[in-house]
């Protein structure tokens, strides 16, 4: 399952890239034929990777939550739960050393 994460990650890595290149291309050709000014295409640009960042973001949160469903559904512990735990037994060590 990793593995296939992993594949949509580069894959979706490489169209951003290409998708960057090619919106930057159109960009410089608008400036180029003065249709945009130079701060007007900064802006667009930093929009633009503004809104990747924004995505980006999106896409790992939406992706944390699928490993912790999975997790569960596996039954395996996460950090939460070992913490959980880790605290329960300090809570019942220290109450064993009050008697």
């Amino acid at each position: 399952m990793n593995d296939v994460l992993k594949k949509g990650f580069l894959l979706g890595l490489g169209a951003a890239v290409t998708s960057k290149e090619k919106f930057e291309s159109k960009v410089k050709q608008l400036v180029d034929k003065n249709e945009l000014t130079q701060e007007q295409a900064r802006t667009v640009l930093q929009n633009f990777v503004d809104k990747g960042e924004m995505k980006k973001d999106e896409w790992n949160s939406q992706q944390y939550e699928q490993t912790q469903k999975l997790a569960k559904e596996f039954g395996l512990a996460t950090k939460e739960d070992i913490n959980e735990l880790r605290a329960r037994i300090k809570e019942l060590e220290s109450k064993l050393e009050e008697e």
